[in-house]
């Protein structure tokens, strides 16, 4: 039986201070409706780290899942990228 398609994001690790938690900042490029002008919007969204590998500063993509707490409805699908060495 095929699920439906899931959204994904691609974002930046900004906390893994949570148990099996990350906050991940997902920057996007929207236009202003009057000028145009090209803008920056982020959302800060919670996702499900099963194996606790991620650190602050990686780049990770994030999958759609079921609830998984009050406001955890992402789980972190692969790390793309390792940030800088803190």
């Amino acid at each position: 039986m095929e699920r439906g398609n899931r959204k994904s994001r691609v974002g930046v690790v900004i906390s893994n201070k949570m148990a099996k938690t990350v906050v991940v900042r997902v920057e996007r490029r929207v236009a202003n409706g009057q000028y145009g002008k090209i803008i920056m919007r982020a959302e800060k969204y919670k996702a499900h780290d099963e194996a606790q590998a991620c650190h602050i500063g990686d780049r990770v993509r994030i999958v759609e899942t079921r609830p998984l707490s009050k406001d955890k409805r992402w789980r972190v699908a692969e790390t793309l990228e390792k940030g800088a060495e803190v």
